[in-house]
């Protein structure tokens, strides 16, 4: 009789006897071991935010207006990845025109001093052309490009930008053709492109490849030795190079570890424990363990309390000397939201799962395989860079449509304690926002201006993208009475609408108030929208909230000192508030996981058509509970 193997909890139980499982152990090297998961019905996953979250839309591609976005016009893009060098942040990610895996395929990469302003992107890895003479083996269309990593800062300082060359539409083994790599210079210009390593497998058509039937030449034909000292130390590098594997599988014997090549793993991320192992982390929750660095690993195994599909995971050590995992929990390849945390103290025992990026835009063009939600999250890799400050970066795709980048202060919060009083005045211009989430498009984004009267500085939401918007989040401290104040400016009083909710920790929204397109400020009563007073553009209007969200819960509602609601009824019934929402446009929960995602259908409409701008201020935002 065969042994039968169960999970129980964090045990392993086997017919014969019991083993333990003991987390960090080969059989268990990570564990989540919060209670929370997320609610698969909503984008927010009514999950907690990590504290300060800034989110900025790097690219929006334009399919008619290619000069507004990367230059190409084309609409897929994805498998972004970062890295700091040279006092400079650079974010690579790759190209098609309209489907995954369809030919042609390019690669771009863009540069940003701050992470906020983002320079525009070039190609650094054309389209394949193979040289005079070189078929396209039988079966394939075209070429592609495809690639688990894309930047190494060597040790003797010099960086390396790096892609996958393949066919289309299976670059994998017979499908590849080699990784290809150039030089980043410190002038922002790139040194040429050579191939760093051919394809072990063989073509369909029994082609190997080689210096003689591809497109450009190896790189020990550089007469740059220090370039040509880079890419051997690259080559040398087990754990960043093992980042190829599913695109080749290292017949020739390159990898020089103990991993079966029939393994089903992908898209590796790593860290290293306080105790010098290193956590390998796969899709599909799958994770592993080296104790000497890389040369040889447990057998991979899938983590029970790591809920996830094929999107990617990305773990690293903090700034603070903490531990995060980073992914979107749920089942389901096709729908990837939310986009969430979890940390811990010692890179094997995760707690606290919170919400990074909760916002799933409409896509506004189909696609072949372009999951919904953020996805495919890459961080700086060990040895990649570590900008200033003690922030978490995340790189990853929206909708595999547009690209964007996430800044995570560590320590991860979810908590606040004490009293918010935010006027904003001592921010540096264009800066960060200390405490709030900030959600920032392209089209719509969110920036510390000084105010229009020039009396201090204020917070300036703008929106002119026709199909997202731009969102400030305050958490404060959880209560059941709580006051809340802050002054709103229009730019204009026909264009546009601000939205003001005020949440519990939860996301339900029993405060709703809203700056319309018409010139009116209106409120919910209940279920019954109330239009309160007019507004003008280029006037403070000093809204001041007291909420009581016990039960029947209700609040009262005061415009620059004129009561204009009291005992409102809640929208929604809720034991607590934690949040000030401030959003440019309509609350959304579509797509949602019933969306189809593969049927296709037209551009949205106007969706590479800026609008007329509408612009709002906001200042002095005051929140206490009594």
């Amino acid at each position: 009789m065969k042994n039968r193997v169960y999970w129980y909890g964090g045990i392993l139980a086997l017919a014969s006897h019991l083993v333990i499982a003991q987390t960090g152990s080969v059989h268990e090297p990570v564990r989540y071991v919060g209670g929370i998961s997320a609610d698969p019905q909503v984008h927010e996953g009514r999950l907690r935010y990590a504290i300060g979250v800034e989110s900025r839309q790097t690219v929006r591609v334009n399919r008619t207006h290619p000069e507004l976005g990367d230059g190409s016009g084309w609409t897929y893009s994805h498998a972004s990845n970062i890295c700091y060098w040279n006092d400079t942040f650079y974010q690579q990610y790759l190209s098609n025109p309209v489907d995954e895996h369809i030919a042609p395929g390019q690669t771009l990469v863009l540069t940003s001093k701050d992470g906020r302003a983002w320079n525009k992107p070039q190609v650094v890895f054309p389209p394949y052309v193979a040289p005079k003479g070189v078929k396209v083996p039988k079966g394939s269309k075209g070429y592609m490009m495809h690639q688990r990593m894309g930047f190494y800062i060597a040790p003797n300082g010099r960086l390396l930008v790096l892609g996958f060359y393949a066919h289309a539409e299976d670059p994998f083994k017979e499908g590849g053709i080699g990784r290809v790599v150039r030089e980043a210079y410190k002038d922002g210009t790139y040194g040429p492109i050579y191939f760093i390593r051919y394809s072990s497998h063989k073509a369909t058509n029994g082609t190997q490849w080689t210096e003689k039937n591809t497109a450009f030449s190896f790189f020990e034909k550089s007469s740059d030795a220090g370039f040509v000292d880079a890419c051997r130390a690259l080559l040398n590098d087990k754990l960043m190079t093992l980042q190829w594997r599913e695109e080749d599988n290292g017949l020739d014997g390159f990898y020089k570890n103990n991993l079966d090549k029939s393994l089903d793993i992908q898209a590796l991320s790593y860290y290293h424990r306080k105790d010098g192992k290193v956590v390998a982390l796969w899709k599909r929750s799958k994770t592993a363990l080296s104790d000497d660095e890389g040369t040889t690993f447990s057998a991979p195994v899938k983590v029970p309390t790591l809920t996830m599909a094929g999107g990617k995971q990305w773990g690293q050590r903090t700034d603070d000397g903490r531990y995060a995992i980073c992914y979107n929990p749920i089942e389901m390849d096709e729908h990837r939201f939310p986009l969430v945390i979890i940390t811990g103290d010692d890179g094997a025992i995760f707690d606290n799962m919170l919400l990074v990026q909760g916002e799933v835009p409409p896509r506004r063009f189909f696609g072949r395989w372009k999951d919904f939600g953020p996805c495919y999250m890459r961080g700086i890799e060990e040895g990649n860079g570590n900008p200033p400050g003690n922030d978490m970066w995340l790189s990853y795709s929206m909708n595999k449509e547009d690209i964007w980048l996430s800044r995570i202060p560590t320590p991860v919060r979810y908590e606040i304690k004490g009293a918010v009083e935010d006027n904003f005045d001592a921010l540096a211009l264009n800066g960060s926002v200390p405490d709030w989430n900030i959600y920032a498009p392209q089209w719509a984004p969110i920036t510390v201006v000084n105010t229009p009267q020039s009396t201090g500085k204020c917070l300036e939401l703008s929106d002119q993208d026709p199909y997202d918007y731009a969102r400030a989040i305050r958490v404060f401290e959880e209560g059941n009475n709580v006051e809340c104040s802050l002054k709103i400016q229009a730019a204009q009083a026909q264009n546009g609408t601000l939205e003001l909710d005020l949440t519990d920790r939860y996301g339900n929204r029993p405060v709703r108030i809203r700056f319309d397109d018409k010139g009116n400020i209106v409120a919910f009563n209940g279920g019954v929208e109330k239009i309160l007073q007019t507004y003008q553009a280029g006037q403070w209007y000093e809204l001041k909230l007291k909420v009581d969200a016990r039960l029947q819960g209700s609040f009262d509602l005061s415009i620059n000192g004129n009561k204009v609601l009291e005992k409102a009824a809640l929208t929604e019934a809720v034991k607590s508030i934690e949040r000030l929402s401030l959003r440019t446009g309509p609350y959304r929960d579509l797509p949602n996981r019933k969306t189809p995602n593969e049927d296709p259908h037209p551009p949205l409409v106007g969706a590479d058509e800026p609008l007329t701008k509408a612009i709002f201020y906001v200042d002095d935002v005051k929140v206490k509970g009594y």
